[in-house]
C-alpha cells in the first residue's frame, strides 16, 4: 500500500501544483470567465487517465497468461522510464514551472476557448497517464489479489488534492524542493522493483531466458506470507527468490540512477526552492524582488 500511496502521492502532488499555477494566474489576471475551459481541459484529462487505467486493467484479463506477461513486462519497463524522466525533469525544471505554464497561458488565451482547454488538458494529462500505467504496474508486481494497492493510490491522490488545495489557499508551505528529492529517490526504489518485476514478466512469456536460474532462496527466512515479506513486497516489491537477471537488473538500475539523482544539480542553497502559488498567484522569486 505505501509504495502505490508514494505514487498517487508524488504524481498527483505535480497535477494539483500545475492546476493551482493555471488557476492562481487566471484568478490574479482578472480572467475569471477562463476558468470553465480550463477546469473542462483538467476533467477530460482525468476522465482519459481513468479510461487509460480500466483498459489496460480489464484489457487484460482477456489475454492468454504468456500474453498478459509479455503485455505487463513490456509495460512495466515503459512506465519506469516514463518516471524515471519525470523524476530528472521535475527536478530540473521545477524552479521554471511557474513561467512556463504562464507562458503556455497568455498564448492559448489569445487563441480562444479551445486552446486553455487544449493547455490544461496537455498539462494534466501527461501526470494523469503515467500515474495510471505506473499504478497499474505496480498494482501487477505486488500480485497478492488484495485492494490495498489501489487504495492506497486513492489515499495518496487524494492527499495531493488536499494539499494543492492547502497550497492554492496559502494554508501549506513546505520546501517543494527538498519534498520532491526525496519522494523522488524513493520513487526510483520502488521502481526498481516494478523494473525487476516487469523482466521476470518477460522471463515467464518466454521472452527472456533464465526462469529457474535463481540468484538466491530465502524463502524460509523470509515467508511471502509473512507479515515482514508482505511489507517488503508491497514497499519494494522484494522477492524472496529472484532469478539472476532480476538481480542484475535491479542492481544496473537502482545504483547508477539513484547516484544521479541524488547529486547536486544546483539545488543547494535554496537554489531549487520552488515558489509556492498563494491565492493571488504566486509570492515573486529573490529575483523578482530584486
Amino acid at each position: 500500500m505505501f509504495a502505490n500511496y508514494l505514487i498517487g502521492l508524488r504524481e498527483g502532488l505535480e497535477a494539483s501544483l500545475v492546476v493551482c499555477i493555471l488557476v492562481a494566474y487566471l484568478v490574479k489576471t482578472g480572467r475569471r470567465d477562463a476558468l470553465k475551459p480550463v477546469w473542462t481541459g483538467i476533467a477530460i484529462a482525468v476522465a482519459l487517465a481513468l479510461g487509460f487505467g480500466c483498459a489496460l486493467e480489464f484489457g487484460s484479463q482477456e489475454l492468454t497468461f504468456e500474453a498478459q506477461e509479455a503485455l505487463g513486462g513490456t509495460l512495466s519497463i515503459l512506465a519506469v522510464g516514463l518516471v524515471t524522466w519525470m523524476v530528472f525533469w521535475m527536478r530540473r525544471t521545477a524552479r521554471h514551472l511557474k513561467a512556463e505554464l504562464h507562458g503556455k497561458l497568455d498564448a492559448a488565451l489569445e487563441i480562444g476557448t479551445g486552446a486553455l482547454v487544449a493547455t490544461a488538458f496537455l498539462a494534466v494529462g501527461r501526470e494523469g497517464l503515467e500515474t495510471a500505467l505506473f499504478v497499474w504496474t505496480s498494482v501487477r508486481a505486488a500480485g497478492d489479489g488484495s485492494s490495498d494497492p489501489v487504495i492506497g493510490a486513492l489515499l495518496g491522490l487524494a492527499t495531493a488534492v488536499l494539499m494543492g488545495w492547502l497550497f492554492y489557499r496559502g494554508a501549506l508551505r513546505i520546501n517543494l524542493a527538498k519534498f520532491f528529492t526525496w519522494t523522488g529517490g524513493m520513487l526510483v526504489v520502488v521502481a526498481a522493483g516494478v523494473l525487476a518485476y516487469g523482466f521476470h514478466d518477460l522471463q515467464e512469456a518466454d521472452w527472456l531466458p533464465g526462469l529457474t536460474n535463481k540468484a538466491f532462496d530465502i524463502t524460509g527466512t523470509i515467508p511471502p506470507d509473512s507479515w515482514y515479506g508482505t511489507l517488503l513486497k508491497g514497499v519494494f516489491n522484494f522477492q524472496p527468490d529472484p532469478t539472476v537477471l532480476q538481480v542484475t537488473v535491479w542492481l544496473l538500475y537502482l545504483v547508477p540512477t539513484l547516484a544521479l539523482f541524488l547529486a547536486p544539480v544546483g539545488f543547494a542553497s535554496g537554489k531549487g526552492k520552488v515558489e509556492q502559488p498563494d491565492e493571488h498567484g504566486s509570492r515573486p522569486s529573490q529575483a523578482e524582488q530584486s
